[in-house]
């Protein structure tokens, strides 16, 4: 897998392996997806490496950072950084497994991440979305940040900002309408966390 990695990083320059696949490699999740996700400056059509679907994705030059140079066992590839990794999965959970596998990623990064670098990379990506499901799933896996660090992730939120998280539309036990981050969140809470380890439902998600 990690041999994989590195041919795909290696098809084009400047590129990096980042989202789903950048989390396994991180110990965030423990799912391996067969996917990898290449970002890139400019378009280009997908091809298949040792078994594995490189799926190429274009980003803007502003969310083009955060990556670095990996030895995997031998060879060398770009992959973004743990914190990158985690807000690039909050920005496109469509490439991250979805909602349920975006809130086992969270969960993993906070383990050892630093809030305050995760929240300065969020807020460069000027996405209020992403920062939505960062406020959201933070407090939903427990993860503890100081008062300061939270208000200034409100704060870059507009009152009338609205996102959603999860399927296109509301099902019966979704979790709903979260008004702290404005995030419609169209899953139920126990599927969200049933991956997550001693995390268990609360039936007050968000607050």
């Amino acid at each position: 897998e990690n041999n994989a990695l590195a041919l795909a990083s290696a098809v084009v320059e400047p590129s990096y392996v980042g989202w789903w696949a950048s989390a396994s490699y991180h110990g965030f999740t423990t799912q391996k997806p067969m996917t990898i996700s290449v970002a890139t400056l400019r378009p280009l059509p997908p091809r298949t490496i040792e078994g594995n679907e490189i799926r190429f994705v274009k980003v803007v030059e502003r969310k083009f950072f955060g990556f670095q140079r990996y030895d995997l066992y031998g060879r060398e590839a770009m992959l973004s950084t743990p914190a990158k990794t985690l807000v690039d999965c909050l920005d496109r959970p469509n490439l991250a497994g979805g909602a349920a596998e975006i809130t086992r990623i969270v969960y993993g990064a906070s383990v050892d991440g630093n809030p305050a670098d995760v929240i300065d990379i969020a807020l460069r990506m000027k996405s209020t979305a992403l920062l939505q499901r960062l406020g959201f799933l933070a407090n939903l896996v427990g993860w503890r940040w100081p008062d300061a660090l939270r208000g200034r992730l409100r704060g870059a939120i507009a009152p009338s900002a609205r996102a959603v998280l999860g399927r296109a539309e509301r099902k019966e036990g979704d979790i709903g309408y979260v008004a702290p981050w404005g995030l419609l969140v169209h899953a139920r809470e126990s599927d969200l966390l049933a991956d997550v380890p001693q995390v268990k439902p609360s039936g007050t998600a968000g607050c």
